[in-house]
């Protein structure tokens, strides 16, 4: 019902899609790219409230009743996306009822992962909450290579630059990560699992009970370190 409206466009990184308050047009959903929700503050200060990959889409929630976006939409992962009018996700949704369960069970999904990173960034260490963003935006692409910056990741978890540096030096000591120009690498993926705190297997969890098939099988190790 949808493919005959969805284009594909390219998301660029640190592109904004929206900011907060303005009028969503468009439903997005990434291919390969990875994009944030953060909260801005009045300060110029944000932090990351939400995320979205692969396993969903962006814009739906705020487009089904305010049509306003919650927070700025902000591209972590460049990449592409299908993008969609809202008028026709709506009809589409109204019409068959397998997507509107899916949409439903997102939603829920989306919910969860919303109140653990809220709960993550005001109890766990930098340290424990740079693990679990590595690994959540690691599960969302195909490399092992995430093209971030130290900047970008300091906005993400609502700290410092220089916090992000130490954490990242620390990691990267341990085995865990490899730094280079533009970019981490992750090479310890079982190792940043033991590091990152429960927030990241809690949300996993409830997308793979929820959306099954969200990870690739070859990624269901979580168990055996996270339980």
């Amino acid at each position: 019902m949808l493919e005959p409206h969805l284009e594909i466009i390219d998301l660029h990184r640190r592109q904004v899609l929206y900011e907060a308050g303005e009028a969503i047009r468009y439903t997005y959903f990434p291919h390969n790219a990875v994009v944030s929700l953060v909260n801005v503050l009045e300060d110029g200060g944000s932090v990351e409230v939400a995320v979205f990959g692969r396993e969903g889409v962006f814009g739906l929630i705020s487009a089904l009743f305010t049509r306003e976006s919650f927070g700025r939409y902000i591209v972590q992962i460049p990449g592409t996306a299908s993008q969609v009018e809202i008028e026709w996700l709506r009809e589409a949704v109204n019409a068959c009822p397998r997507m509107r369960l899916l949409l439903y069970r997102f939603t829920e999904a989306l919910l969860a992962q919303t109140f653990q990173i809220v709960t993550c960034n005001a109890v766990h260490s930098v340290e424990a909450r740079c693990c679990r963003w590595l690994l959540s935006t690691h599960d969302r692409v195909e490399q092992d290579t995430l093209p971030l910056t130290h900047e970008f990741l300091a906005e993400m978890l609502g700290t410092q630059r220089p916090s992000v540096s130490i954490v990242l030096r620390t990691l990267q000591r341990a085995g865990l990560i490899r730094q280079r120009r533009g970019g981490i690498v992750i090479t310890d993926r079982a190792g940043l699992q033991e590091a990152a705190c429960e927030c990241y297997g809690k949300i996993r969890r409830s997308y793979e009970r929820l959306l099954p098939r969200t990870y690739a099988p070859a990624d269901d190790d979580i168990g055996s370190t996270m339980s």
